[in-house]
């Protein structure tokens, strides 16, 4: 009886201390605001707080499997051989197969559960074909069914568990799965082309600068590999927000660059959190000034990063900012740009964008172990107000909340950034760097050719991983022709491969 007390003492420990964390959770989601990454918009619903559930695909095309990973790869104590479930999807609908030597297209996971991009990726699929391609999707560990220890409660428990969440351990995970899936389907002669988007593709670069005896080649889409330390200038997104909001309106951006003080004006005044809580129709009365500006900041920033077709957003929110009733004061304007983004809604819930979500919890630590993007602004640069990104503070609020410091320095340590062109003009190749120039992170990527196998293809025009989104009739012609390039590139790719196998036997 002692035994079973002790028992449902510990599962009681764990279910608080999970309610805990996930408080934590959405405390950070304000603690260490910064604009999020990711394939996919976020800002449109509230995600559940829930971790997902498993996916039924519509398509037979694709199957489950799961492989037993090892939970740490760089370490040989007792406890690094623990493994856990890591899911991967596979279409053999394409593949030549492993007798005709037929790639292997692999889509390297974000910080996401796979069922939340995978029907957000069309390149894979689309270019399959043309190139009789196996299709493989590897889900990130501690995202969505691969997570460690057996549940999110126990993963997140402290910063003993989660310390096997960082990026080498995803890309070494990488490449037991492509390995495996190599060596299980006989197609060690098959090559090898991975894929990512936002952070996806930040992976994507560095697992063919680590893993190159294994990846051929490399599409990195939207991969702000360079927003590390002092590489980029802290305003870099904040300044391409701006500018696509200015390009756009003058007044549009003229009123937005007005309306953070109007509202703090307007904070100040007896019942003032009360006038802009009527005002703006939020969900829950307005405590702060800063509630409602954080809200709108994040709406701007996610319009900018995925102002595409057929919505732009930047647009509806111009739009609607400009055609105003004559004489609107200046916050009806604003608010009419927030009904344009949302649509029309009983109410506006400003805490949208901090409830705990997978994804907000799981990057969160990331950032806070070694993914230290230094993301700010100062006070006349952007249409923002001033917030610089101070490390100092960033350290503590992480200290505080995990128990461990970031190491800031780590990335570029281990996979490098600093001088990139002279450095990988020395070892690397067969890497695409592929942006659009109206996505904010395309401020922290490479926009220069390095070399003739190192090369960046960008858009004006092109937001936030358009590229490898699924193909559309009604695509512009300017996405048509940089997905056309970058299919061209990976052809040569794949036909040196087979030219070179070919004069070495």
């Amino acid at each position: 009886m002692v035994i079973s007390m002790q028992r449902i003492s510990a599962i009681q420990w764990r279910s608080w201390l999970f309610l805990l964390l996930m408080t934590w959770a959405s405390a950070t989601a304000t603690e260490l605001k910064a604009p999020s990454l990711g394939v996919k918009e976020r800002t449109r619903r509230v995600l559940s707080l829930e971790a997902s559930e498993p996916y039924s695909f519509s398509s037979e095309d694709f199957k489950d499997y799961f492989y037993e990973q090892t939970l740490d790869h760089f370490n040989y104590r007792p406890e690094s051989y623990a493994t856990f479930k890591q899911r991967y999807v596979i279409n053999y609908k394409f593949w030549g197969g492993a007798n005709s030597s037929a790639p292997i297209f692999v889509y390297l996971g974000e910080e996401s559960p796979l069922d939340n991009y995978i029907d957000a990726i069309g390149f894979l699929t689309d270019h399959a074909p043309k190139f009789n391609a196996l299709v493989v999707f590897i889900e990130h560990r501690y995202y969505g069914q691969s997570v460690p220890f057996g549940s999110m409660e126990e993963a997140f428990q402290n910063a003993s568990t989660l310390g096997y969440f960082s990026s080498s351990q995803a890309l070494a995970d990488y490449a037991e799965v492509i390995l495996y899936i190599k060596k299980s389907l006989s197609a060690e002669s098959c090559p090898v082309v991975v894929i990512g988007g936002s952070y996806g593709g930040m992976l994507a670069a560095w697992f063919r600068l680590k893993y190159p005896h294994i990846a051929l080649g490399a599409l990195a889409s939207s991969a702000p590999i360079l927003y590390f330390e002092d590489i980029t200038p802290q305003n870099g997104y904040y300044s391409i927000v701006t500018k696509d909001f200015r390009e756009t309106s003058e007044n549009c951006y003229n009123t937005i660059r007005q309306s953070w003080s109007e509202i703090d004006k307007t904070a100040s005044q007896p019942n003032g959190l009360s006038v802009l809580t009527k005002k703006f129709k939020t969900c829950f009365p307005l405590n702060l000034s800063s509630e409602l500006k954080d809200y709108l900041e994040t709406i701007y920033n996610s319009a900018a990063q995925y102002d595409r077709p057929p919505t732009f957003p930047v647009s509806a929110i111009c739009s609607a900012i400009d055609n105003t009733s004559k004489g609107a004061d200046l916050l009806s304007k604003v608010f009419a740009g927030l009904v344009a983004y949302k649509g029309n809604q009983s109410c506006y819930d400003t805490k949208e964008f901090k409830y705990s979500t997978e994804t907000k919890r799981g990057w969160n630590w990331q950032r806070c172990s070694e993914m230290v993007m230094p993301i700010g602004r100062g006070s006349n640069d952007t249409m923002f107000q001033a917030a610089p990104f101070n490390l100092t503070n960033f350290k503590q609020r992480c200290k505080r909340l995990y128990g461990i410091s970031p190491r800031s320095n780590w990335i570029t340590t281990q996979f490098g950034g600093h001088d990139i062109e002279l450095v990988l003009k020395r070892f690397g190749g067969n890497i695409i760097f592929s942006n659009g120039l109206r996505d904010p992170y395309s401020s922290g990527s490479v926009l220069k050719n390095i070399s003739d196998s190192l090369v960046a293809i960008y858009t004006t025009q092109g937001s936030h991983c358009m590229d490898i989104l699924p193909e559309l009739p009604d695509d512009p012609k300017w996405l048509v022709m940089q997905r056309n390039q970058e299919i061209k590139i990976i052809g040569q790719w794949i036909k040196q491969y087979y030219m070179d196998r070919l004069a070495n036997h």
